[in-house]
């Protein structure tokens, strides 16, 4: 079996499973935010209202906090009296509340062989730290709440084995949109991708960027192998000291295909609209001087506190272009905090820099930071599709911080400047 497929039989209760089999397996942890928790509410309270274990069950109000709005408002309100009702204590919200995908593993709620159910796309995330995750709509997520349990077709897996080390400005956010721009944003469609070979030579906030995009590419999820990064994170991250079991496919296990990568070959990249895997090398990028109005750089794909850091590294001592609006958003109150601490605001106020609170924000067109007609951003996060920051007209580039951050300081997308 694959990584995969081993975990869903454990959950499952089962000592093998095979692709496209049907399964009913053990739910670990699920979660909402406060979008979609109140669609989850709302079905649950069509059958008996049954929360079947409060201590699995995590909310976290990120795409639309600090209220923006009195629909907003009224969500969060709805989904904090549920949590009140039902005794659920994990309910992340005001000054405890950051971008669900990061602050998760912070928070050590999420570790190695778990199933985890999110009503948001982006939960494939924690694949990063050899848990099987991946996103489901509302009303399947209301039957996890309800049952502790899920159905689920167990996926076939394509394997990528990475070589070698990134070069300097070269990071997780280049690599998975080099996949995507490889295999297409259908090419893994209902598929796992299984990475092996040279992980070590992804940091932890690398693997959290390219289980999180993983998606992009259709797939069911992404997942590492537990080596010593993702270890080295988990104990430091499991302050409760919870047990977990970690996975590892078998050395016959079946892939439809296996990709290898050369990391050192690798170049930062640009996905132009409206796909991410429409990608360019930023050194092609650069020659088409696009002129941008609006950098951001932050969201559950690079709001993390190395992103702020790599961004900061080549802002330090310069100042963004006037006629561009660069928005830092940390993805939770604790990076925000080291940010603080360790003078990465300063660095980003003095620069020119809009700093927001932790929140999904703009990412998905909700606010602080929304595009007008025709304006082109150069942005962090996750998806480029027509109209996802706002106006129909607008444009959205993805990339890494290093280049968002370079970007910001020349108003065009350009190549990170420095020694290589």
């Amino acid at each position: 079996m694959t990584l995969t497929q081993k975990i869903i039989a454990s959950k499952s209760g089962q000592s093998t499973v095979r692709a496209g089999q049907i399964v009913r397996a053990s739910v670990d942890v699920a979660l909402a935010n406060d979008i979609t928790a109140p669609v989850s509410i709302r079905e649950l309270e069509k059958f008996e209202n049954k929360v079947c274990d409060p201590d699995r069950v995590v909310f976290v109000l990120d795409h639309f906090t600090p209220n923006k709005d009195i629909k907003s408002a009224e969500n969060c309100r709805f989904i904090r009296d549920f949590c009140s009702e039902h005794g659920i204590e994990k309910c992340y919200h005001g000054a405890e509340a950051g971008i669900e995908h990061a602050l998760l593993p912070e928070q050590g709620l999420v570790l190695p062989g778990q199933l985890i159910l999110g009503a948001d796309s982006h939960t494939c995330t924690y694949g990063a730290l050899n848990a099987f995750s991946t996103g489901v709509g509302s009303t399947d997520l209301a039957v996890a709440i309800k049952t502790g349990e899920c159905w689920l077709k167990v996926p076939s897996a394509i394997k990528i084995v990475l070589a070698g080390n990134f070069r300097k400005y070269v990071s997780g956010k280049d690599l998975i949109l080099h996949i995507i721009g490889l295999i297409g944003v259908d090419g893994a469609a209902y598929r796992s991708i299984e990475f092996c070979g040279d992980t070590q030579a992804l940091s932890i906030d690398d693997k959290f960027t390219v289980c999180n995009m993983g998606v992009e590419a259709g797939a069911k999820n992404c997942i590492f192998p537990a080596d010593e990064t993702v270890t080295e994170y988990v104990q430091a991250h499991n302050m409760c000291g919870r047990p977990y079991r970690v996975f590892e496919a078998d050395p016959d296990a079946e892939y439809e295909k296996t990709i290898y990568i050369d990391l050192s070959e690798l170049d930062p990249v640009v996905a132009y609209p409206h796909l991410p895997s429409n990608i360019k090398s930023v050194y092609d990028a650069e020659k088409d001087r696009i002129r941008l109005d609006q950098v951001v750089i932050g969201s559950c794909t690079n709001g993390r506190y190395s992103d702020l850091e790599a961004a900061a590294d080549i802002l330090r001592g310069k100042k963004v272009s006037s006629h561009v609006r660069t928005i830092i958003i940390p993805a939770t109150p604790e990076i925000y905090k080291k940010a603080i601490k360790n003078g990465l605001m300063e660095v980003f106020t003095e620069s020119g820099c809009i700093i927001s609170p932790p929140t999904c924000g703009p990412c998905l067109g909700g606010f602080m930071g929304i595009l007008a007609d025709t304006e082109k951003c150069a942005s962090t996060t996750n998806r480029n599709f027509v109209g996802r920051m706002g106006h129909t007209g607008s444009e959205v580039y993805l990339c890494s911080p290093a280049v968002a951050a370079q970007s910001a300081v020349e108003g065009i997308i350009s190549a990170p400047k420095g020694d290589e």
